[in-house]
C-alpha cells in the first residue's frame, strides 16, 4: 500500500528552493551535474531547467539494491563519467540518502578526480539507516525512515513515473 509523503507541488517547492541557493553559491561559474542514475533522473532535469548557471550535465549509473528494498552494499558502477571534472564544479545529484555507502563510494571516487569543488545535492536525506556519515549540501526533504517510491524513485524498477513521493506501507 502507497502512503503519499510528498505532494508534486511540495516537490517543485523544493527543488526551485534547491535550484535558487545553489544558482546564489556558484554566482553565474560553470557547474558540473552529475546525476545518479535511475534514480535521480527526474529530479536532475526538473532541477536544472531552474538554474541560469552555464551547466553541463553527465550521468552516472551505480547500483546497490538489486531489486529489493536493502542495500547490498557491494557498488557496482554500470556507466562512469564522461565529462573531465578536473578543476571544475561538480554537484552529484542523488535522489536519495540512504545508508551513505554508495554516496560515499562515489564522493570519494569522484573526489580522486580533482574537481573544484564538490556538492552533494539529494532531494531525500533519510537519517534511520545511515551507516557512514555523508550529508547532503543541498537536501529538499529530510526524513526519519520509510521505504519511499515516485519522482523518479523505483521499487524494482516500478513507481519511478508517479509525480509524488509515497512511503511503501505493509
Amino acid at each position: 500500500m502507497l502512503k503519499r509523503l510528498f505532494s508534486k507541488k511540495e516537490i517543485e517547492e523544493a527543488v526551485q528552493r534547491l535550484a535558487s541557493r545553489i544558482e546564489k553559491d556558484f554566482e553565474n561559474k560553470e557547474i558540473i551535474f552529475v546525476c545518479l542514475l535511475k534514480g535521480s533522473f527526474i529530479f536532475t532535469s526538473d532541477l536544472v531547467r531552474h538554474i541560469k548557471n552555464p551547466s553541463i550535465i553527465d550521468f552516472m549509473r551505480v547500483s546497490s539494491y538489486g531489486k529489493g528494498t536493502q542495500s547490498k552494499g557491494a557498488i557496482t558502477i554500470t556507466k562512469d563519467l564522461e565529462e573531465d571534472i578536473q578543476g571544475k564544479n561538480v554537484i552529484l545529484v542523488e535522489d536519495i540518502i540512504d545508508s551513505g555507502l554508495t554516496l560515499k563510494y562515489i564522493r570519494d571516487m569522484l573526489m580522486a578526480k580533482e574537481p573544484k569543488s564538490l556538492k552533494i545535492c539529494a532531494l531525500v536525506d533519510k537519517r534511520a539507516r545511515r551507516v557512514v556519515e555523508v550529508e547532503g549540501d543541498y537536501v529538499g526533504f529530510t526524513i526519519e525512515d520509510g521505504f519511499i517510491v515516485g519522482y523518479g524513485i523505483d521499487y524494482a524498477e516500478r513507481y519511478r513515473n508517479l509525480p509524488d513521493i509515497y512511503v511503501i506501507e505493509e
